[in-house]
């Protein structure tokens, strides 16, 4: 037999850690080069200078006679560092995009090594267990009183939204298909927000369900008031709705009325979701967890661990009172979850998703929780949100900057007092292109505001103060 070529080492078995190990020496050192190449939050020069490098650095991207393990990890991995927006830097801070916990990483690592799919028990035998148990604990988080809460396991908010409103779909018609004389006579109706995640009406694009009814948000938050006249217009209408909160939008961090929305939700006999994707960690911290008072009465809560929860990317869950909200999900196919392996005893994993293949991103999650327990992530998420608030502290002492609003999350929007919406945008974009600093914008009702998300628990006031300093910087006068 021939010896196989020089870079095809495997990650697993009892050998792998040993083919590993001088492999992240090389990663570690082309992650800790490229980061000083880039000595900011990104690199300077905007796209086609960024484009440049790495057609640069990386040609010809697939050769005919491969470099070697080590130069190719070499080159690529510092380009990639070393043209990273890198949420690590305190200066980094546009969207929801944390800097992971090193913890998390080195997970992570763990789950590539062994590479569980899981879509069957026989590929995935202990991180299907592992998956079981810490998607349940997090659940319980949601649901305290709950006497068996489940959470599916998602790349994110997108995805839990999808799957939010397709359990409702279901729910309100459980023959499941169009020609069914049990089916309502009208398909479900979605009512939101105008703050609501994008995600929301594309989900009922993709699920061919009506455009939603999106309700005005001029103070940021989808308040009863508005909630209850649009139902009381719909009462004549035969046919399901689905209620969507947002606690945390992506615009402000805002948290809707979560309490008083369930109660004109139950009033009305409509289902009813939360998109907690950005504010769910506040469950974590006895400090903010009130905030989310209301929660546990939704029929299902998306969440994001890899927003303020410190984890690479993906991080999502979708919790769930019960099992039988999922019952929808349940598929077979014979080579994956056959009956009678089922029946005797294998856990059936292909209901648990509607990816066949996907990661085990639990591990990263489970190994977080056990490290710190939810003390310790409560105090990152108390230092997180403390941060933002000593922005807004600095932004409204500040003779020349013009608050929006006190922070509800770790979100803080502002702008040059005076500035008009095209000097904004200009300013933002020119300190991307000088690699200065990432922050991202918002539209409301106001007029255009810049926005600091703030999600790096080790950002300090210096940090802040310089931040606004490169702003002011670049601010005409």
């Amino acid at each position: 037999m021939t010896v196989p070529p020089a870079g095809t080492a495997l990650a697993g078995g009892t050998n792998g850690p040993r083919a590993l190990r001088p492999l992240l020496d090389t990663v570690l050192d082309a992650l800790t080069t490229g980061a000083e190449d880039r000595a900011g939050p990104l690199p300077p020069g905007g796209p086609d200078t960024v484009t440049r490098a790495v057609r640069d650095a990386c040609h010809p991207v697939f050769p005919d006679h491969g470099t070697g393990p080590h130069a190719a990890l070499r080159t690529l991995v510092h380009t990639l560092a070393a043209g990273a927006a890198d949420p690590a830097d305190p200066h980094c801070a546009a969207h929801l995009h944390c800097p992971p916990l090193a913890l998390a990483t080195a997970a992570d690592l763990a789950a590539c090594a062994l590479n569980p799919s899981m879509d069957s028990w026989d590929q995935a035998p202990a991180a299907s267990a592992l998956e079981a148990l810490t998607s349940r604990a997090l659940a319980a988080l949601v649901y305290p009183q709950a006497t068996d809460p489940d959470a599916l396991i998602t790349t994110g908010g997108t995805e839990s939204n999808q799957l939010a409103l397709l359990l409702a779909r279901e729910a309100a018609a459980p023959a499941g298909t169009a020609t069914d004389p049990h089916r309502p006579a009208r398909p479900l109706q979605i009512v939101c927000g105008a703050n609501a995640h994008h995600s929301i009406p594309r989900s009922a694009w993709l699920l061919g369900l009506p455009e939603p009814l999106t309700l005005p948000t001029p103070d940021g938050i989808l308040t009863p008031d508005t909630v209850h006249t649009c139902f009381a217009n719909l009462a004549g209408r035969a046919g399901p709705v689905l209620l969507t909160a947002t606690a945390g939008t992506t615009d402000s961090g805002a948290i809707d009325p979560l309490a008083a929305l369930a109660d004109v939700a139950a009033q009305h006999g409509a289902r009813f979701h939360i998109d907690a994707a950005y504010g769910g960690a506040l469950l974590f911290s006895d400090t903010h967890r009130s905030a989310l008072h209301g929660l546990a009465r939704a029929h299902t809560v998306g969440l994001d661990l890899h927003k303020l929860g410190w984890q690479p990317v993906a991080a999502g869950l979708l919790a769930v009172p019960g099992p039988a909200t999922l019952a929808p999900l349940a598929h077979q196919a014979d080579y994956l979850n056959a009956d009678d392996d089922t029946e005797a005893g294998l856990p059936d994993l292909l209901s648990r998703s509607l990816r066949t293949t996907r990661r085990p991103d639990i591990l990263k999650i489970a190994v977080t929780l056990k490290a710190l327990g939810r003390h310790g992530l409560g105090e990152l998420v108390d230092h997180t949100l403390a941060a933002a608030q000593t922005l807004a502290d600095l932004i409204e002492a500040h003779p020349r900057y013009e608050l929006h609003s006190r922070p509800a999350l770790s979100t803080v929007l502002f702008r040059p007092t005076g500035a008009d919406d095209t000097t904004l945008a200009t300013i933002r974009r020119t300190l991307l292109t000088d690699g200065q600093a990432v922050l991202g914008r918002a539209t409301t009702p106001t007029g255009l505001w810049l926005k600091a998300t703030l999600l790096n628990p080790h950002t300090q006031p210096g940090d802040l103060t310089t931040l606004l300093k490169l702003v002011e910087g670049h601010t005409p006068r």
